[in-house]
């Protein structure tokens, strides 16, 4: 048990550190108003987690993989602020989009995973 839960603490580490650097690089690459780093990072893990379901890995390495890293890289809570925000501010349709996309996009992204 204290193993599993030093691996999620270890995952969950370094998945939130990549997320934030990934998402502010993407964002400030594309200077966009539509939330293209959350997006990306949400997408790409559901990607990952899909492929990481479909191999046969040990319960520890996915604790460390699933649980913690791609846990805390994907996240829900800023694609809701973000997505709030977007409503807010009179982007209806962006908030939209944004939504469609990360739902439908996520779920895309997890079958391809698996499959491949």
């Amino acid at each position: 048990m204290m193993i599993q839960l030093v691996s999620i603490a270890l995952g969950g580490f370094c998945g939130a550190i990549i997320r934030y650097m990934a998402t502010s690089f993407i964002q400030n690459k594309f200077n966009s108003q539509f939330p293209i780093g959350t997006l990306s990072v949400n997408l790409l893990g559901s990607f990952l987690l899909g492929a990481l379901l479909s191999l046969d890995v040990s319960k520890n390495i996915y604790v460390l993989l699933g649980i913690g890293f791609l846990g805390s890289f994907t996240t829900f809570s800023t694609f809701v602020v973000e997505v709030m925000q977007q409503w807010l501010t009179k982007n209806k349709l962006i908030a939209a989009i944004y939504l469609a996309v990360t739902y439908i996009g996520g779920l895309l992204c997890a079958v391809l995973g698996y499959m491949l």
